[in-house]
């Protein structure tokens, strides 16, 4: 884990189109968590040999690779498309992988991307997972509905979303050391102490 001065933001992308509005929604708070100051990283499940998990095979040199990724950042926004009122099954895979060494006590910011009118769903599924996973997820989550309309290779087109998700990207750099802040307030006040000869 980074110093939360310095914290380092990555994205996983639960759709493997080459096209994905969820990409590209993600790509856009990833922008203004590095205009936040922190260094991103989009995690493209497509550049992942992952197979469908089997617990008794730990020889998967991909999983390895994104468990030391998801390890090293200090928040991690998981974003989705809806498929049948829940989160993908690649996202699901990829999580799988992972497990509380990798995201207990990590900041989590959560997306999902609906063709239809109504997403929100796969955030509620998410937000349990992450629970268990023992995680940090922010209050501020996006869901973004129509999506063959809403988003475009331009970006999102509504504003208000658009501000929404830029939202999510800055609080992922703003609140990476939550999980830290009672030692961090004990620290600085060492600091602050020895600093005036207390």
């Amino acid at each position: 884990m980074h110093h939360p001065t310095e914290p380092r933001v990555i994205a996983i992308c639960g759709s493997l189109r080459d096209h994905s509005k969820t990409r590209i929604a993600l790509r856009e708070a990833l922008e203004a968590a590095d205009d936040a100051g922190a260094s991103t990283e989009l995690v493209d499940l497509r550049n992942y040999e992952l197979p469908a998990l089997n617990a008794v095979d730990s020889d998967v040199p991909d999983a390895q690779r994104l468990k030391e990724t998801v390890s090293d950042a200090d928040s991690v926004v998981l974003g989705t498309p809806n498929y049948h009122g829940s989160y993908s099954g690649v996202l699901k895979n990829a999580l799988d992988y992972c497990g509380r060494d990798e995201f207990s006590e990590t900041v989590v910011g959560l997306l999902e991307v609906a063709a239809g009118q109504f997403p929100g769903t796969a955030l509620v599924h998410l937000r349990i997972v992450c629970r268990t996973l023992r995680a940090w997820t922010l209050p501020t989550e996006v869901a973004i509905p129509d999506s063959h309309t809403m988003v475009t290779e331009a970006g999102i087109r509504e504003q208000a979303l658009a501000e929404r998700t830029a939202r999510l990207g800055r609080e992922l750099a703003r609140y990476a050391g939550v999980p830290h802040y009672p030692e961090l307030v004990r620290h600085g006040s060492e600091q602050t102490a020895a600093g005036s000869g207390e």
